[in-house]
């Protein structure tokens, strides 16, 4: 499996990462231990969470995937070396607490070293966009965790390309840390969003991309086709009202045709054409089983030829 640079900072990932917001929601410890265990001892490293994780579950306030991640840490042995830790900051947590500004920045990440257990964050993420606070705040803030050695990396989720242009500019001006990542929504349902704006851009400015909702919510795994199905999810309705569709099932019936032909699931087949794609570092997903993460693992296996590249392209076009 070869590893893939993480933009330009010199850290390298597998094509695939695992997405921690289930931990702590509809992951307990005993699982997300065995999962972590699994994803790492096959040779995966990028788990990305974050500080809000999982703050909608019922009974929960926000840091309990980055606490669970943290007691895994601290069972020793090469857990942290094995492992491009990924968290961010931004959204709002207990107490109104939210943001981009430099005081903020400066308390979130000293929380999230110590959910964490560790001493440093490899790829500190802005969660999203702060209307309120000018970008040199917040990339001084995060320039200065870099220079403390409390971060490896900075990265944003959620960010316009023009955001990303200001930031970039804004960084080569005061020769502060230049965002290396970004996280958008990309999947072979939603792609004319960051396709037509945001992949030139992070082509452009050498930006390695880390989308999530790479199975579209569950939806490209095939497992929901019917009312039925979308009624065992907590995401269910969601599912239904933005996925279930005649554009949705022709995309579901080209990934039963590609897996088929490939003897692959869907989901990998999914998961394959976003590690195909030319600006994309490593798709997150979820994986709740071992099962599921095994499978969702061989996608980094998993190679398309031209023909099931083109089928599936059609399939999803806007």
């Amino acid at each position: 499996m070869k590893l893939r640079p993480l933009g330009r900072s010199g850290i390298e990932v597998a094509p695939l990462a695992f997405g921690g917001n289930v931990f702590g929601w509809t992951v307990d410890q005993p699982s997300a231990f065995r999962l972590l265990d699994t994803f790492t001892g096959n040779g995966f490293n990028l788990v990305d969470t974050a500080d809000v994780y999982s703050k909608w579950a019922p009974g929960n306030s926000g840091g309990e995937s980055e606490t669970v991640i943290g007691h895994w840490i601290a069972l020793g042995g090469a857990r942290r070396e094995k492992l491009v830790l990924a968290t961010k900051v931004g959204m709002e947590m207990p107490g109104g607490k939210k943001g981009l500004s430099r005081e903020y920045i400066a308390q979130a990440v000293e929380d999230s070293l110590k959910r964490l257990k560790t001493d440093r964050i490899d790829l500190y993420q802005a969660h999203a966009e702060d209307p309120a606070t000018p970008i040199d705040e917040t990339l001084e803030a995060f320039s200065r965790l870099v220079r403390d050695g409390k971060v490896r990396a900075i990265g944003a989720s959620n960010f316009a390309a023009a955001s990303l242009d200001k930031a970039d500019q804004a960084a080569k001006a005061h020769g502060w840390p230049r965002f290396e990542t970004l996280q958008p929504e990309y999947n072979l349902y939603s792609r004319q969003k960051y396709e037509q704006e945001l992949a030139p851009a992070c082509e452009r400015l050498g930006i390695g991309v880390i989308p999530y909702f790479g199975l579209a919510r569950g939806f490209l795994s095939g497992k929901y086709r019917t009312d039925a199905d979308v009624s065992q999810s907590p995401r269910g309705a969601s599912i239904k009202t933005t996925y279930m569709n005649p554009r949705g099932m022709k995309i579901l019936d080209a990934l039963d045709e590609v897996a088929k032909s490939k003897h692959a699931k869907c989901s990998q087949v999914a998961l394959a054409w976003l590690m195909s794609r030319p600006t994309i570092t490593a798709p997150i997903a979820s994986a709740t089983t071992i099962a599921q993460l095994r499978e969702l693992m061989a996608a980094a296996e998993l190679s398309l030829d031209r023909s099931s590249l083109a089928l599936l392209d059609d399939a999803s076009s806007d």
